[in-house]
């Protein structure tokens, strides 16, 4: 059994190449700080109006509200974007050859099974791997006669 002390600890090392970046990454930093400038400034405007209509009101019709609200969303992806970096354990080509792999064998499997273009591809490869097959055909009881 996995202790609590065990879990802190794989959570704790799971989380440090996020932590050393953010105290390392002066832009990461800054990012983070002005969306929640911008975020604060929109939180400020609205909340000084007594009644939510009037509050959505202002909201629907402030333009620079608007440019305050796009403001913090742009240093939220920014600041997503340069996190993302982070190398993770696993080299990138590897997974990404592993679920194209994955992928493939998906399409083929789905075409090869769908009651629609199963029956048409299975003959269509039927041919092309063994030949034109027209040389046995099924009796039903257990005999075979040649055509």
């Amino acid at each position: 059994m996995i202790n609590t002390k065990d879990k802190f600890a794989d959570a704790a090392s799971s989380a440090r190449p996020y932590v050393e970046r953010a105290l390392r990454d002066k832009e990461l930093r800054d990012n983070l700080r002005n969306a929640y400038t911008s975020a604060r400034a929109v939180y400020d405007e609205l909340s000084s109006r007594r009644r939510m209509s009037d509050a959505a009101t202002q909201l629907a019709g402030d333009k620079d509200l608007h440019d305050e609200i796009r403001s913090a969303i742009d240093e939220i992806r920014n600041a997503a974007g340069r996190v993302k970096s982070v190398k993770r354990g696993a080299p990138e080509p590897a997974r990404a050859a592993k679920n194209g792999t994955l992928l493939l064998i998906g399409i083929v499997l789905g075409l090869l099974l769908n009651p629609i273009t199963g029956p048409a591809l299975r003959r269509l490869l039927a041919s092309k791997l063994f030949g034109s097959g027209n040389g046995f055909v099924y009796q039903g009881n257990g005999s075979k006669t040649s055509s």
